[in-house]
């Protein structure tokens, strides 16, 4: 089956003082039509840089695409113009932002923007805009829409404001839906109605999804297949039930143990010791090697390949050749 996305080689830059940064290296990863891909990391993996890159939303002058392509439905976007990009963005590929409070315009009301979306896109007038609006309104579970409409973000609650983004995203019904981290600033009720309510939306319309975390438990609870992202680069990618079942990458393990857990009482959480690399000072060989628990001499040196066992892709000398065994045995002997 063919890919409703596409997205090879990328590498992304952004002009810096001193150079050029490269805060997305060569990352490959595809979606499938109905399909929700999750990519997961740290902040400061490249996973936002990612998404803003294939909506045509990198800072002008600043960040660009520096090498591969992006390919949605047959039709290569790197490189397209703002004015072609413009029929795309927003109509058949749409965003969520993390943050609706710097998304949405505070000085024009909420019918203001979501008709003008609706009127760009779909040719309605500007009546058939607003009631079209108040619908969408309506279908994400916003209470009297009809007043919503007239109101400004500053009158709405967090939760609000998010569905309203989501509103926006959804109106002209786009074949792939881009979701960056919706639910971080939320609180726990609300974030659970919020993907209850883009599961609704995923299995009415048939839309893809590629939905950015750091949050593992939204992952298992909201997608099909995970791409996990480190210092720029895909490290391991996976079903979801077989990166949970069996994570091969010490990075994704370190995630993983991570999560808080009622079955096993632990006075203290594990977590992965360091910090992601900055883009101007990336490690040699693995840039996971300075945190990694089984690093050996070769880690620092040469930089692994990302590798395919099954579907099963791992970018690390634990599994590169003869399986973890081999790796850990090599690690013991450095």
């Amino acid at each position: 089956m063919q890919p409703i996305l596409q997205v090879e080689d990328l590498h992304i830059s952004f002009r810096g003082e001193d150079g050029d940064l490269h805060p997305v290296s060569g990352i490959d990863f595809h979606v499938h039509a109905g399909e929700t891909l999750g990519i997961v990391g740290e902040s400061g993996c490249g996973k936002s840089v990612t998404s803003l890159s294939i909506m045509g939303l990198l800072p002008k002058g600043i960040g660009r695409v520096s090498g591969g392509s992006i390919r949605f439905q047959d039709k290569t976007i790197t490189g397209m113009t703002q004015k072609e990009m413009q029929k795309i963005r927003g109509n058949e590929i749409a965003m969520i932002f993390q943050e609706p409070m710097t998304s949405l315009n505070p000085v024009y009301t909420i019918g203001e923007q979501l008709g003008e979306q609706i009127r760009l896109h779909l040719g309605l007038g500007k009546r058939e805009a607003l009631d079209k609006a108040v619908s969408m309104l309506q279908i994400v579970g916003i209470p009297r829409a009809e007043q919503i409409v007239k109101e400004y973000p500053h009158q709405l609650s967090g939760g609000m404001r998010q569905r309203v983004m989501i509103a926006m995203a959804m109106s002209c019904d786009p074949k792939l839906l881009i979701a960056d981290e919706p639910t971080t600033a939320l609180d726990v009720t609300i974030q659970a109605q919020i993907l209850d309510l883009m599961r609704e939306l995923k299995e009415e319309k048939g839309t893809s999804i590629i939905f950015i975390t750091h949050d593992l438990g939204v992952v298992a609870e909201m997608c099909d297949r995970v791409v996990v992202m480190y210092a720029g680069q895909v490290i391991e990618e996976a079903t979801v039930r077989e990166l949970f079942e069996n994570p091969k990458h010490p990075y994704t393990k370190g995630l993983i143990a991570s999560i808080p857990s009622l079955e096993q009482q632990r006075r203290r959480l594990y977590s992965v010791r360091g910090t992601v690399p900055h883009p101007s000072a990336m490690p040699p060989g693995c840039r996971f090697a300075p945190r990694c628990d089984y690093v050996h001499e070769a880690c620092h040196v040469n930089p692994p390949l990302l590798n395919a066992t099954e579907g099963h892709k791992c970018r690390c000398w634990l599994v590169e050749e003869g399986g973890e065994d081999r790796g850990r045995s090599l690690a013991a002997n450095s």
